[in-house]
C-alpha cells in the first residue's frame, strides 16, 4: 500500500533532525577536538583518532537501515539514534573534562563516547534519509535535500556560534554543561519533529501486511541489494566522488597560509566563503530542479556538479603554481559552488534510487551508500593530508605538494563524473520474489503480444492459440494462467 507523500511542512519537520544532528556533531568532531589539542595540550593524534572512530563506526548504517525495512517503520529507529548521539556527545564532555585528571580513563571513555556518537549518526541519518526518500514525491525530492541538508549546515553555524558564547571563559564544567544542554535539546527536538509523522491509518494497513510476510536475514538483504548493478555502481560511485570531495577539507586552510600568508582569522574566513558557495550551488539546484523551472536532471546536475568540482580544482591548481596574483578567494567560491551542486545531485539521486529495485530495501540501500559516504569522507581526508606530508619530503617547492593534490582530486571528480553516467538512472522496483505478475486489466480480452511471452514456451502458445479458435479470447487467457 503507497503511503501519502510528505508536504513541505512534513520535509521542514524532518530537516529539524538533521538540524539537531549537526549541533551534536559539530560539537564533537570540532568543538571537543580543539580543546583536546589547545586547552590540554593533548596530541593531535588522539581526538583525529577519535573522529576517525566515529567514521568507522558508520559502517553499521546497512544494519541500521535493515532494522527499519524489517519493521516497516524509521522513526522509531530515528529516535534510538539521536539517543546514542546524544548520549554519546554528552560523554565526549565528561571524558574531555577528565583527561587532566587521568588521560587514560578519559581515553577509554571518550573511545565509548565516539563509538555512540558514529553509532547514532549511522542510526539517525540512515532512516531519515531512507524515509525521505519513500515518503517525498520525486518532483520534491532535489528541493528536500536542499532544505535538509541546509538545515544541518544550520545547525552546525547556530551551535558554534551559542555554544561559543556560553563556552567563555572556559572550564572543563563549562564544557560538560553546554555540551549536556545542547545534546537534550537537540533529541527533545528530534522527538518533536517525528511525532506520528508515520502514524496513520495507512501506514498500519501497511505493517499488517508486512508483519505477515516472511523476511531476510541482513546478510540475505545485504547480498540482494549489492546483487543488483545499479546499487553497487553507486556504491562505487559514492565512495570514489566522497574521496575527491574530502581531500581538500584538512589541507586548504594550510595552503592558504602557507602559500598566501593569511592569518588563522584570514583562513577560517576563507572556509566561511567556501561554504557560502556550497550554499548558492545547493539552491542553485533546488530551483533549477523545481517543477515550475525543471532545467535539468538529478542526473544532469550530479554529472556536471562532478565536472565543474574538477574543473573549479584547476583553479586551486592554479592558486599553488602563481600564488597571491592568483584570486584564490573566488576560486574556493567557485568551488563550494559547485560542490554544492554535486552535493545535491547526488542526495537527490539517492533518494530517488533509494526506492529503485527490490521492495522493502530502502534502509539497506541508503545504509550501504552511508557506509560509503562515511569512509570515502574520512579516507580522503586522510590521504590529502598525508598525501602532502609524503610529496613535501621529495619536493622541496612549498606549494607542489598541495598542487598534485588538488590536481589528483580534479582526476578523481572526473573519474566520478565517468561513473554518474551510469550510476545515476532509474532502474524498475521489483517484488520480493522478483515474479513478473500476471493479474490486471491488459490479460483481459487484450492483444495476445501484451502478455509477458517469456515465461511460455512456443508449443504451449500455439496450443492455447488453437482452443481460441473455437471460443474466445478469455479463453486463451484461462488456457495461458493455466
Amino acid at each position: 500500500m503507497t503511503r501519502a507523500p510528505l508536504g513541505w511542512f512534513g520535509i521542514f519537520r524532518l530537516g529539524l533532525v538533521q538540524t539537531a544532528l549537526g549541533a551534536i556533531v559539530v560539537l564533537t568532531t570540532s568543538t571537543i577536538n580543539r580543546v583536546m589539542v589547545v586547552e590540554m595540550a593533548l596530541p593531535a593524534i588522539l581526538p583525529g583518532a577519535l573522529v576517525a572512530l566515529h567514521y568507522a563506526l558508520q559502517v553499521t548504517r546497512p544494519r541500521w537501515g535493515f532494522g527499519s525495512d524489517q519493521t516497516g517503520r524509521r522513526t522509531p529507529w530515528i529516535v534510538l539514534g539521536m539517543a546514542l548521539l546524544a548520549i554519546g556527545g554528552a560523554g565526549a564532555a565528561v571524558a574531555t573534562a577528565m583527561m587532566p585528571v587521568s588521560v587514560p580513563l578519559g581515553t577509554a571513555l571518550a573511545a565509548v563516547a565516539f563509538a555512540l556518537v558514529g553509532a547514532g549518526v549511522g542510526a539517525a541519518g540512515t532512516n531519515l534519509l531512507a524515509l525521505l526518500a519513500t515518503r517525498v514525491a520525486p518532483e520534491r525530492r532535489a528541493a528536500a535535500a536542499t532544505i535538509v541538508w541546509m538545515m544541518m549546515i544550520f545547525g552546525f553555524i547556530i551551535t558554534t556560534i551559542t555554544a561559543g558564547h556560553f563556552l567563555d571563559p572556559f572550564t572543563p564544567a563549562r564544557l560538560v554543561a553546554v555540551t549536556s544542554a545542547v545534546s537534550a535539546i537537540a533529541f527533545l527536538m528530534t522527538i518533536v519533529a517525528v511525532w506520528r509523522i508515520e502514524d496513520s491509518k495507512e501506514t498500519q494497513a501497511a505493517l499488517a501486511v508486512e508483519a505477515a510476510e516472511s523476511k531476510p536475514t541482513f546478510r540475505e538483504a545485504l547480498e540482494q541489494v549489492w546483487s543488483e548493478p545499479q546499487s553497487r555502481r553507486f556504491t562505487i560511485f559514492v565512495f570514489i566522488s566522497m574521496l575527491a570531495y574530502s581531500m581538500q577539507d584538512l589541507i586548504l586552510e594550510p595552503f592558504a597560509g602557507l602559500m598566501f600568508g593569511m592569518t588563522p582569522g584570514q583562513s577560517t574566513k576563507l572556509a566561511g566563503v567556501q561554504h557560502s558557495g556550497v550554499f548558492a550551488g545547493m539552491l542553485l539546484v533546488a530551483l533549477a530542479c523545481s517543477p515550475r523551472i525543471g532545467f535539468g536532471t538529478l542526473r544532469t546536475w550530479t554529472v556536471g556538479g562532478c565536472v565543474a568540482s574538477a574543473w573549479a580544482l584547476c583553479g586551486l591548481v592554479g592558486a599553488g603554481i602563481f600564488g597571491p596574483p592568483w584570486p584564490l578567494k573566488e576560486s574556493v567560491f567557485l568551488l563550494g559552488v559547485a560542490n554544492g551542486a554535486f552535493a545535491i545531485g547526488a542526495i537527490g539521486s539517492m533518494m530517488e534510487l533509494a526506492g529503485a529495485g527490490r521492495e522493502k530495501r530502502e534502509g539497506v540501500r541508503m545504509g550501504l551508500w552511508g557506509g560509503a559516504q562515511a569512509f570515502g569522507f574520512a579516507l580522503g581526508g586522510f590521504t590529502g593530508a598525508a598525501s602532502v606530508d609524503a610529496i613535501r619530503t621529495i619536493l622541496p617547492a612549498t606549494g607542489a605538494a598541495y598542487t598534485l593534490v588538488f590536481a589528483a582530486e580534479s582526476l578523481l571528480f572526473l573519474l566520478s563524473a565517468v561513473l554518474a553516467v551510469k550510476a545515476v538512472g532509474s532502474v524498475k522496483r521489483t517484488s520480493d520474489a522478483q515474479k513478473p505478475t500476471m493479474s490486471g486489466p491488459s490479460l483481459v480480452a487484450g492483444p495476445l503480444e501484451r502478455l509477458p511471452r517469456p515465461i511460455w514456451r512456443p508449443q504451449d502458445i500455439r496450443s492455447c492459440c488453437s482452443i481460441g479458435q473455437a471460443g474466445s479470447n478469455h479463453a486463451v487467457v484461462r488456457c495461458l494462467r493455466a
